[in-house]
């Protein structure tokens, strides 16, 4: 087998074109976090701390010169990358929720037995009392 044709079997697996994908989704959703943050949420939030965009915060440990810039320590921009991460994992959060949330629901619909929540046995989905240890499966409320 060619290296090239290796190669092509290498980069056609699935885990590869789905790496990818993923890749490029999460390039375009990093813009819109940025966009949410620094266009929606930071303007309201600057004007609630006296109309100043937060990425204008910083220390100046050292002025500039003719010959050198200025040696700032940008705590603002620090502060709007936090958010930004914040945001970014909330959202990823929320997607991972969902989609554990579709598989245990798909999972439930095509389950015929389930766990004794009391001896761990496998009883039938529909039982009212585990034939195991007795224990009653119906809620009292």
């Amino acid at each position: 087998m060619s290296w090239l044709q290796e190669f092509k079997t290498f980069a056609m697996r699935g885990n590869v074109v789905d790496m990818a994908v993923g890749i490029i989704i999460g390039a375009a959703f990093t813009k819109i976090v940025n966009s949410l943050v620094s266009d929606i949420i930071m303007p309201p939030l600057g004007f609630f701390l006296g109309g100043l965009d937060m990425s204008d915060y910083r220390i100046i440990l050292k002025e500039a010169t003719m010959s050198e810039p200025a040696v700032d320590f940008n705590y603002g921009l620090f502060f709007n990358s936090v958010i930004e991460f914040m945001i970014v994992a909330f959202a990823v959060f929320l997607l991972i929720k969902a989609i554990n949330e579709l598989r245990l629901t798909k999972k439930e619909q095509t389950a015929k037995e389930k766990d004794c929540p009391q001896c761990l046995m496998q009883i039938p989905i529909k039982a009212k009392r585990c034939g195991h240890c007795g224990q009653s499966l119906v809620s009292n409320g």
